[in-house]
């Protein structure tokens, strides 16, 4: 099992910036991607960005790409997403997940996750 857990959520005028954090703890070196994915209130969960925990190659959703960057801290189980340039429509709960046996390609949906935190609010006001 692997436990994920979120901090950096808050609330944040339209143009700032957040930096959300994720630290995996348990049987961490089965993973090997992580990611973070975004849920508004009545929406679907959708994916936002995924880094390859070996190598760090990465991969993010259109709708973020040259705003948010993701990283990852081998050494200290952590993957980070920096946020910049919020707007409105990027508010959600954001969750950190981590796959296990997902070579070749990084997973870009939900199923492709096997442990997901419990979730931290990000609010962009306008």
């Amino acid at each position: 099992q692997v436990q994920l857990v979120e901090s950096g959520g808050g609330s944040v005028q339209a143009g700032g910036s957040l930096r959300l954090s994720c630290v995996a703890s348990g049987r961490t070196p089965s993973m090997d991607a992580m990611g973070w994915f975004r849920q508004a209130p009545g929406k679907e969960r959708k994916f936002v960005a995924t880094i390859r925990w070996s190598g760090g190659s990465t991969f993010y959703a259109d709708s973020v790409k040259g705003r948010f960057t993701i990283s990852r801290d081998n050494a200290k189980n952590t993957v980070s997403l920096q946020m910049n340039s919020l707007k409105p429509e990027d508010t959600a709960v954001y969750y950190c997940a981590a796959g296990e046996r997902t070579l070749p390609l990084l997973p870009l949906g939900v199923q492709g996750y096997d442990y997901w935190g419990q979730g931290t609010q990000v609010t962009v006001s306008s």
